[in-house]
């Protein structure tokens, strides 16, 4: 089944945005930016009786859009038993541990095997919460706290208080390179052009923040502290990649792994092993969004990170110049 979507609107002559996708998100605000892109580049989008698939093309005023898609409907959300780490609940909000390999939203391969179809599972009523009370996001293999609402008025909230930069998340990782100290990256992200599925410096992107420090240096690898400012989809990873020290076992931005002389076979064999981003969420801090108090959480690394510390540290200890 099928939804056919006709829209037609006139380019207002006066406007700050000139993009053909931003002046789309103008005109038609019920629609998110990332569908109206791909029905830009699906070819439902006329300007002026002309097909468009360029998202950048320039809009001058005056022109007339026509958005002509079918939209294919979804089917309903699925409960599935999936076990969550519950590490607090109230009536209003559930923090979760979430473990690797579990994506958060549904998508594309992953219908009914994530995170919202476990949290309707486990509490049902929160399928009428927007976004299944999803606040924010964790990648499929980060580990580590994530916070969801069990009513509207709370998600509401959250999502304010996460867009107004309230709510403090901060992030645990162990990254290829020795850093001399911890610092900020300051650098703009936006989807890749040419890689759909990731992120890049853009600095026409949205702009992204993140602070780390250094929690222990090992012969060519750092543990590291780090905080985010913004929430750009992969920010630590893209950003850690982006200085020359990405984190080990990314599978997209993180290259070879890199070794330090003398390495021992276990050392070697427990890198290669790897096969994840060592990034794990430790540390949640909100202001409640019924009670107003303070609440932090805090979530210690998993095993497979404790292992990967230990065995840098044995490394480190063993090595004589």
């Amino acid at each position: 089944m099928s939804n056919k979507i006709e829209l037609n609107a006139i380019v207002p002559q006066v406007s700050l945005k000139n993009r053909l996708d931003q002046i789309l998100a103008e005109l038609f605000p019920k629609y998110s930016r990332s569908i109206l892109k791909q029905w830009i580049l699906c070819r439902g989008v006329s300007v002026n009786g002309n097909i468009v698939d360029l998202a950048k093309t320039k809009m001058f005023g005056g022109e007339k859009i026509c958005i002509n898609v079918e939209v294919k409907k979804k089917d309903p959300w699925k409960a599935k038993d999936i076990p969550l780490h519950v590490v607090y609940e109230d009536p209003h909000i559930i923090v979760i541990n979430k473990q690797e390999n579990l994506v958060v939203h549904p998508g594309a391969g992953h219908d009914d095997d994530t995170v919202l179809n476990a949290l309707i599972h486990y509490f049902p009523a929160i399928i009428n919460v927007p976004r299944a009370g999803i606040v924010h996001r964790l990648d499929k293999d980060t580990t580590g706290l994530m916070i969801v609402a069990k009513t509207t008025f709370a998600h509401t909230h959250l999502v304010k208080d996460l867009q107004d930069r309230k709510i403090i998340r901060e992030y645990e990782a162990i990254v290829m390179g020795r850093m001399i100290a911890g610092g900020i990256v300051k650098s703009p992200i936006a989807r890749h052009p040419t890689k759909r599925t990731h992120m890049a410096i853009d600095y026409s992107g949205k702009p992204a923040t993140t602070y780390y420090r250094v929690l222990k240096k090992f012969r060519a690898h750092t543990w590291l502290q780090l905080q985010l400012c913004t929430g750009r989809m992969h920010q630590i990873r893209v950003h850690m990649a982006h200085i020359n020290y990405p984190l080990i076992g990314d599978p997209v931005y993180g290259g070879r792994p890199r070794l330090p002389k003398a390495a021992s076979e276990a050392f070697i064999s427990t890198l290669h092993a790897f096969k994840r981003q060592a990034l794990h969420s430790t540390m949640l801090s909100i202001d409640h969004p019924v009670f107003g108090i303070q609440m932090k959480w805090h979530a210690q690394l998993p095993k497979d990170m404790v292992n990967l510390l230990n065995i840098l540290e044995i490394d480190m200890n063993c090595y004589k110049e």
